[in-house]
């Protein structure tokens, strides 16, 4: 069944005549359609992409089964003669991406209700295909050989946004589109922050370093973490880094179907915990990728939802000491029936460089 057949089953179990489709990644999940502009009104038994004179061919070629619009006035028009040539009463709309502006100008234009629906089709989206799976794979090989070009480069001296942008260019010249998310390289006592983007810190001898980085190829996105060590590290940071490795190893090896992201999260969350570093471990064990680098299926202790197989998730537990450093050690995983299969091969050893 395609994406756009199971998005009108989606619609029928929900009993909307139609949805309205803006959000760029439900665009190119649905429509597959790569362009920066463009809506789509999709009922239970049509579709109808709709843009304007400079996307109406790139449409015509990747929106297969949508019927094509071309909107010549305001974008929001053609919307409205959609629905009154359907006799849409019930059209769902992604209240995460319409602002408040265009809510109010569709709701003085249409005469139907209007229903929030986001999540819609974001649960279609974190199952993925056999294509899809096969692109994040590449996305995740390039994110790789990214990481073992990047360790000949790291050395007292360089700054860290020096090491981002060498790693950001070779990926590109791998073939990425753009990286996931701004690069985090963290150093020394910054690696303590979780999300310390690159800075002018220079590295320095005995300083761990967290590069937390990924890509984007075809659409789709890798999301890798490695920590390494400049010189023979502090003895506290080498203990962190062995507990948060064991953690790390323990989802990978315990994960599958059928888990719920509190339990796959409390994997990692109760073996940090006992050995006495639970308080410094704040975030979520992991979250899913795909066209978003963050979107479901979540693991943490607010995610009852369970896994199944074609989810696609991080498993990134970390160790972070203020003053100090910190650790944190992420793989990319791809959910199967009996467990997990690790996308992401970088070396998770201790790496004293």
């Amino acid at each position: 069944m395609s994406r756009l057949s199971k998005l009108q089953e989606l619609l029928k179990e929900e009993k909307l005549d139609a949805i309205l489709v803006t959000s760029p990644y439900n665009l190119r999940y649905v429509a597959n359609f790569t362009g920066t502009t463009g809506l789509a009104v999709v009922t239970t038994e049509e579709a109808f992409f709709v843009t304007d004179f400079r996307y109406t061919q790139q449409a015509a070629d990747q929106a297969k089964g949508f019927e094509i619009v071309r909107n010549v006035g305001p974008i929001f028009q053609e919307v409205k003669k959609i629905v009154e040539d359907k006799k849409i009463e019930q059209l769902g709309f992604e209240d995460l991406y319409v602002s408040f502006r265009s809510y109010d100008e569709l709701e003085g234009l249409l005469d139907c209700d209007l229903v929030p629906v986001s999540g819609l089709v974001e649960e279609l989206r974190e199952i993925k295909d056999e294509e899809e799976i096969a692109t994040i794979r590449k996305a995740c090989e390039i994110a790789d050989a990214g990481f073992k070009y990047i360790l000949d480069y790291i050395k007292p001296g360089v700054s860290e946004i020096e090491v981002a942008n060498r790693l950001d260019f070779y990926m590109r010249e791998l073939g990425a589109t753009g990286v996931s998310f701004e690069t985090i390289v963290a150093s020394g006592y910054r690696s303590a922050m979780p999300h310390g983007v690159a800075s002018d810190k220079l590295i320095e001898q005995g300083d761990f370093v967290t590069l937390d980085f990924g890509c984007y190829y075809n659409g789709y996105v890798s999301d890798m973490t490695r920590t390494v060590s400049v010189g023979e590290p502090d003895p506290k940071l080498k203990e962190i880094y062995n507990i948060v490795l064991e953690a790390q190893l323990k989802v990978n090896e315990q994960v599958k179907a059928g888990m719920s992201g509190i339990e796959v999260d409390s994997i990692a969350r109760d073996h940090i915990a006992a050995n006495g570093y639970g308080e410094y471990f704040g975030h979520s064990n992991g979250h899913g990728i795909g066209l978003e680098i963050h979107e479901g299926p979540n693991t943490s202790q607010k995610a009852p939802k369970v896994l199944v197989p074609g989810n696609v998730i991080t498993n990134e537990p970390g160790i972070y000491l203020e003053g100090l450093g910190g650790v944190r050690i992420e793989d990319d995983l791809l959910i199967t029936e009996t467990g997990s299969e690790v996308l992401t091969f970088s070396p998770k050893e201790l790496i004293i460089l």
